[in-house]
């Protein structure tokens, strides 16, 4: 043990002695009832350090899993099933992008809470030694934070999907049809609300474990830093969250940001390719992987290439590139600790015009009254005339796209007179009062905005519009509503033949088709109508797979699924009903409780097979942030969906989920006399 305390502190030292600045004393970090980190600094270097710190203390290991991934490790601590994303990782070319770009596109005050927040996580392995994943990670430095950040944002723009594609060689465009698990954001100003207050509804429907996970924070420094929020494992800042003047936050939006080219190759030259009347060579690469096969680590090698397009796959059809804009950006990180800052709405508006986000919607609201709506993204300037949605040629500089819309370019509704917007994952085009929408002939379609309603857009917009004015207490009713409109409107499947089927035709699935038909739509824990629907659901995926698009369910498949559904109900249930939430549970360590829930409503649950019949969450309601500005300042409630660390000996591995499954928040302050008066634990970092 002193051995590896040893090397840990050469590597330590080795990986900081250029910057190591930090000095811990500086920064307290304040424990409260359920183990949120409040962290005090002077500067915002010190908040980062003390990030690192209090986020490793909770989670190191998801940490380093993030890190594992981007800097191509991962397969070398889990295996095989790992390999794919190391492969990506080094695929799309980070470690040169870097290289190239961060040493000017960085800026200097931003470069200091990178290597704090580096210092920190290193720190923290040289002591903890015992729970490092890898030697080969440490010392991490802004690159191996950059690798990851770039992993994320790639993965974000959908271009995994692609690199899928392009190796299963089925390289037709499939719409986004899956059991989509989306998040929600909505905002009310004081034309809309009984008190004349500002609300903010920060939703997102997150997986409840791993990298893209929420972790939940409280940062104040002197340097004018002060936020609650959340962040992803390894983020050096808050991704959403309120400040006192400003909150924010994101929704995914699938807008056009990815193109796949294919290349004309040479007819005798290798590694050559057209582009108009010349010929160009191919970069060659080579992705250096190691992957831990029953303890022993191998080499595996595999090739890639690089156009002037982006970086080159072949397959039995060809070579074909992939090119989407988050490849030649860095700036991400850095542009959302400056929104972590901003003080107003020109301050943050401004902010945008980093271009540094790929994607995500953004939902906003302020003390000054101000509400907007952006489907944020970088978006390429397309030529006309090609069918974007699929594979283009990859022979002409006429696709080879270079720019992207500004931020004014892009749909947006800005403190509209409506008093409110709302975005669940559908078009932008359908973001508040009608006559304000974003005008959908104003944009290009090679721009590729979603177009359709879901479930939750078209309840949020339902309950909306039974509001000429409402309270704070109808803005949360609407958040942790659970019930579908009628009839279904999922942007991915048809249904609507379950509810024209008549039980005395079905004598074998009687029962259920009843139970389901007489539902009220609501996904309560205690439904038995929502209990046989969620059985149903779970059911339909094998037969939705099937079905040609459109994905419309008919009466004899819907037939087989309900008989399978009820055998389901009677083996596991022993009765021809069972309960929403005896069916669907919210499980972490011992403790699994009944929960709400149903995937695409708007408190969303999104579930994965458990034991004895039952499934367990896994995603959906994440991290809720509900925010007020009012006259007198910032009020705050938040909830998770465990706990605040990832230790199972903790009192906060799971102290948040009664909360949680009962729809229920804590407050959040940031009044520093209370905090300290009220903490649990005042401490430095090491």
């Amino acid at each position: 043990m002193k051995l590896m305390h040893w090397f840990y502190g050469v590597i330590y030292m080795i990986g900081l002695i250029s910057h190591a600045q930090i000095n811990p004393k500086n920064i307290e970090i304040v424990r409260d009832d359920y183990g949120v980190p409040h962290i005090f600094s002077k500067t915002d270097a010190e908040l980062a350090y003390g990030l690192a710190w209090a986020h490793a203390e909770d989670d190191f290991k998801t940490i380093q899993q993030g890190y594992l991934a981007g800097n191509s490790l991962l397969s070398d601590v889990e295996g095989k099933k790992a390999l794919g994303i190391d492969f990506i990782s080094q695929f799309i070319g980070s470690d040169r992008l870097y290289e190239k770009k961060y040493l000017t596109d960085v800026s200097e005050e931003y470069k200091k809470i990178l290597n704090a927040y580096c210092e920190g996580i290193n720190r923290f392995a040289e002591l903890h030694p015992e729970q490092v994943l890898s030697k080969k990670l440490f010392p991490i430095n802004t690159k191996s934070l950059f690798l990851y950040g770039q992993l994320q944002l790639f993965v974000s723009s959908k271009g995994d999907f692609w690199v899928k594609k392009i190796l299963k060689n089925k390289l037709n465009y499939e719409p986004v049809n899956d059991i989509v698990k989306g998040s929600n954001t909505f905002a009310f100003n004081s034309t809309k609300t009984k008190d004349g207050n500002t609300y903010l509804a920060i939703n997102t429907h997150q997986p409840l474990d791993g990298p893209t996970s929420w972790y939940e924070v409280h940062l104040c420094s002197q340097e004018g830093t002060n936020i609650i929020g959340a962040l992803f494992a390894g983020s050096p800042n808050v991704l959403i969250g309120a400040n006192r003047n400003i909150a924010w936050t994101h929704t995914v939006n699938i807008p056009d940001k990815t193109d796949v080219f294919a290349l004309e190759m040479h007819p005798k030259k290798k590694r050559y390719y057209r582009v108009d009347k010349e010929y160009l060579k191919l970069k060659k690469y080579k992705a250096k992987l190691l992957v831990n096969v029953l303890g022993i680590t191998f080499k595996v090698n595999r090739k890639y290439y690089e156009s002037i397009y982006g970086p080159t796959l072949k397959n039995d059809s060809g070579y074909y590139s992939i090119r989407t804009p988050s490849l030649f950006e860095i700036k991400a990180l850095e542009q959302w600790w400056r929104m972590n800052k901003a003080r107003n709405f020109t301050e943050f508006y401004n902010i945008l015009k980093m271009k540094g986000l790929p994607g995500y919607n953004i939902g906003y609201a302020d003390k000054n009254d101000t509400i907007f709506y952006i489907s944020n993204g970088l978006i390429p300037k397309r030529a006309e005339g090609y069918d974007w949605a699929n594979v283009v040629p990859g022979n002409t500089r006429k696709t080879l796209w270079t720019t992207t819309y500004d931020i004014e370019e892009l749909p947006q509704v800005i403190q509209p007179k409506s008093g409110y917007f709302y975005n669940a994952n559908h078009s932008p085009f359908k973001s508040t009062d009608s006559i304000e929408n974003p005008k959908k002939n104003q944009f290009s379609e090679n721009m590729g905005f979603e177009l359709y309603d879901n479930n939750r857009s078209k309840r949020l917009k339902e309950l909306i519009d039974q509001h000429d004015k409402l309270d704070y207490q109808e803005f949360k009713k609407i958040k942790f509503d659970k019930q579908f409109p009628n009839p279904f409107n999922y942007s991915w499947m048809d249904i609507d033949s379950l509810f024209l089927m008549n039980p005395l035709d079905y004598p074998k699935i009687k029962p259920i088709l009843k139970s389901i038909q007489s539902w009220d739509r609501i996904a309560s824990a205690d439904s038995y109508g929502a209990g046989a629907y969620g059985v149903l659901y779970s059911k339909l995926r094998k037969y939705y797979n099937k079905l040609p698009d459109p994905k419309i369910f008919t009466t004899s498949v819907l037939e087989k699924a309900l008989i399978e559904s009820l055998q389901h109900i009677i083996k596991y249930f022993g009765s021809n009903e069972v309960k929403l939430g005896s069916f669907q549970k919210l499980v972490r360590g011992d403790k699994e409780l009944p929960v709400f829930g149903l995937p695409d409503v708007i408190s969303s649950m999104g579930t994965a097979p458990y034991k004895e019949g039952m499934r367990k969450v896994v995603s959906g309601e994440s991290y809720i942030e509900l925010v007020k500005f009012t006259s007198e300042g910032v009020e705050i409630e938040s909830i998770i969906s465990y706990g605040s660390s990832d230790h199972k000996q903790s009192e906060h591995f799971n102290d948040q989920m009664e909360y949680y499954a009962n729809q229920k928040t804590k407050k959040m302050t940031f009044n520093k006399r209370e905090i300290y008066k009220k903490a649990k634990k005042v401490y430095h970092p090491k």
